[in-house]
This record gives C-alpha cells, sequence and structure tokens, in this order.
C-alpha cells in the first residue's frame, strides 16, 4: 500500500502523472471518496499525463466519458446509481477488458461486478487544511 499527501490540485495532479507512468492497458482504478474529496480532480491530472487535451468532467449525468490519449481513458461515474444491477445494465465489463484505462469514481456502487485485480484509490479530504491523503493499494492489500 501507498499513502500519499497532497498540498493542492497541482500536487494531486503530479501524484496522478506519476501513476499514469507506471499503469499500463487493462488497469481498473476504483476511487472511493466523499463529494468534492478530489476524485475527478485525479482524473484530470491522470487524463493529462496521458496527453489527453478535452477537459474531463465528472460523468455524473453521461456515466461515461471516453477520451484518446497515449492510452484511451475511460471515466466512469457511477454515482447516480442504486447499486450493481443498475451498474449491469451499463454494461460495466466490458471497459475491464480493454486496452486502455478505466477510473471508476462511485466504485462501491457496482459490488462484486469489479474485476479482482482492481487498483483502489482512496481519498480523503481535510477540509481544514485543504489536504487530500490517497491510500494506493491492490484488492487484498489493505
Amino acid at each position: 500500500m501507498r499513502i500519499v499527501e497532497t498540498n493542492s490540485p497541482e500536487e494531486t495532479w503530479e501524484l496522478a502523472a506519476e501513476l499514469a507512468g507506471e499503469l499500463g492497458p487493462g488497469t481498473v482504478m476504483a476511487l472511493h471518496g466523499d463529494l468534492g474529496a478530489g476524485k475527478t480532480c485525479f482524473i484530470q491530472g491522470f487524463a493529462v499525463a496521458l496527453g489527453i487535451d478535452e477537459p474531463i468532467t465528472s460523468p455524473t449525468y453521461t456515466l461515461i466519458g471516453e477520451y484518446e490519449g497515449r492510452l484511451p481513458l475511460h471515466h466512469i461515474d457511477l454515482y447516480r446509481l442504486s447499486g450493481p444491477v443498475e451498474a449491469l445494465g451499463l454494461g460495466l465489463e466490458e471497459y475491464f477488458d480493454v486496452d486502455g484505462i478505466t477510473a471508476i469514481e462511485w466504485a462501491e456502487r457496482a459490488g462484486d461486478l469489479l474485476p479482482d485485480d482492481l487498483l483502489h484509490i482512496e481519498i480523503r479530504a481535510d477540509d481544514k487544511t485543504g489536504t487530500r491523503t490517497f491510500r494506493i493499494y491492490r484488492e487484498g492489500e489493505a
């Protein structure tokens, strides 16, 4: 497990860029954190590191955003879903064996549909200091 603190959006982007350089095709990331914790900010930095130049916004209403860069990025937001049954209806599993990277916000709402080799990124925000604490680990390492 890796624990990293960031103190600004720029530092969050630096962490995301570092991770983007380490991960390869087929990686599925599950991002966990409260509203406003920094999940979308992290994905924005990740996308820039992949050479994606279009704006990345939270796909809360469209649910899935697809972007082309050095590796394709599939940005999925399950916030509006009630659980795994609705996630199944999205065809979520089609994004797990792709040539790109899949980043899922509110991934816990997909339940057992998620792959076993999932990379978890938990983000905790300290509202007083603005510090974000990232816990990055693979399934079974927590």
